[in-house]
């Protein structure tokens, strides 16, 4: 696409306010239009995709990114289905959430309405391309995608495709766009591009995030870092702690939901965490623990202070033995991230001091960190997980990408 940053935004801005007068109809119409092309044009997309995992391979790119990047016919079978899953979901827009009456006799509501042109900054992701353009199309929305240089085949071959599919149901074409220049000014003028967009969400790493927080003048929701934990109580059921632990490491390490540090309570340490470590090592995970950890198993690597803070999206775990549950929560809230943390234990009140205290967007009792997701929560997909606080927190779904206004009804009242 050789349109300017500049003119990306006006477009998109103008394609807003269409949008916005979409019927739900039309726009879930869209919607399944966009499921239907993503396969029928699986063979060319994934070429297409190819292109950038061998160069990807050739720069010596970590697997874990690689792994990212890749695009099948299964995960395009998933972004698909990730688009209908969206357009079943309940339509946000023009909903009353509050309705009043005065007593003068004015009839004021609170309507749920869209944003308008959303923003996305993301990495290698191109699964994000079709999630993003989902829900801001649902929700009423423009969006403006601007991925990464690994990614750019993928990207402007699915942005392709799916801007001809919604044109198939009468949508403006310049609701979905892609900036196609991946260099650092690009970015920077989207982020700045205050008087188009109404809404910027990165999801990327540190240096990203850093950028955005110093020179964004658009609103921002972060998507940051998810070093997210897994405490094993003393009252955990031992083989459930192992079945989450291992699941949440190593099931796809390379998300922000996968786990990045174990902690466990020191009255398991001696008799559970043995077998544990070696079956996360069976799985090729790298283990850095404490002083505690490497004396009860010693192969593992001693932890170092940047260890209790890294979001290593790879095969490499922290273990830290802990006194107490009020330690392991005094550990998170130093070193999380607000991702997702996850208790495992049988002992109700440990749970529910844990889920209270534990400062994140999502806490999981006896549950693996990897539910932190907002298809796993029944959004269909997910413009991002929040890490902050205000507007939005953890996964975001069609409701975080709308606001509210309100709607007053009189008959002829006049204020004296």
């Amino acid at each position: 696409m050789s349109s300017t940053v500049a003119e990306i935004c006006r477009n998109a801005k103008t394609a807003s306010r269409e949008v916005a007068k979409l019927p739900a109809s039309a726009r879930n119409a869209a919607l399944l239009a966009m499921a239907e092309a993503l396969l029928a044009e699986a063979e060319p997309l994934i070429a297409a995709n190819a292109d950038d995992v061998t160069a990807a391979k050739g720069a010596g790119t970590s697997s874990t990114i690689v792994d990212r990047l890749t695009l099948t016919e299964g995960r395009l079978a998933s972004m698909a289905e990730g688009l209908r899953s969206v357009a079943a979901q309940e339509d946000p827009v023009g909903e009353i959430e509050r309705g009043w009456r005065r007593p003068n006799g004015l009839l004021i509501e609170k309507v749920r309405v869209p944003l308008g042109v959303v923003a996305v900054i993301y990495e290698a992701r191109p699964n994000v391309t079709a999630d993003v353009s989902g829900l801001c199309l649902k929700s009423g929305n423009a969006c403006i995608l601007r991925g990464s240089s690994i990614a750019t085949h993928s990207n402007t071959a699915i942005v392709d495709v799916i801007r001809r599919a919604v044109q198939t149901e009468g949508v403006v074409a310049d609701a979905i766009q892609l900036v196609g220049d991946t260099s650092r000014e690009a970015a920077l003028e989207l982020m700045q591009a205050k008087d188009y967009v109404d809404l910027l969400v990165p999801r990327g790493g540190k240096s990203l995030i850093e950028t955005i927080e110093r020179h964004a003048t658009v609103p921002a929701i972060i998507d940051g870092d998810g070093n997210c934990h897994v405490y094993v109580d003393a009252a955990a059921d031992p083989e459930m702690a192992t079945n989450i632990i291992l699941n949440a490491k190593t099931q796809r390490p390379s998300v922000c939901n996968a786990a990045e540090t174990l902690l466990v309570h020191s009255k398991l340490a001696g008799t559970w965490l043995p077998s544990a470590l070696e079956a996360l090592s069976a799985k090729g995970v790298e283990i850095r623990g404490d002083d505690e950890v490497r004396r009860i198993w010693p192969d593992a690597i001693a932890a170092s202070k940047d260890d209790w803070s890294a979001e290593y999206l790879d095969l490499v775990l922290a273990v830290r033995v802990v006194s107490d549950l009020d330690e392991a929560i005094e550990h998170i809230n130093i070193f999380g991230t607000s991702n997702a943390e996850a208790i495992v234990t049988e002992d109700l009140s440990a749970a529910r001091r844990f889920t209270w205290e534990v400062d994140s967007g999502s806490v999981f009792v006896n549950a693996s960190t990897r539910f932190s997701d907002g298809g796993e929560f029944g959004y269909g997909a997910e413009i991002g997980i929040s890490t902050q606080k205000l507007h939005a927190r953890g996964p975001m779904g069609l409701r975080e990408l709308t606001s509210s206004k309100y709607v007053v009804w009189g008959q002829g009242h006049i204020r004296t």
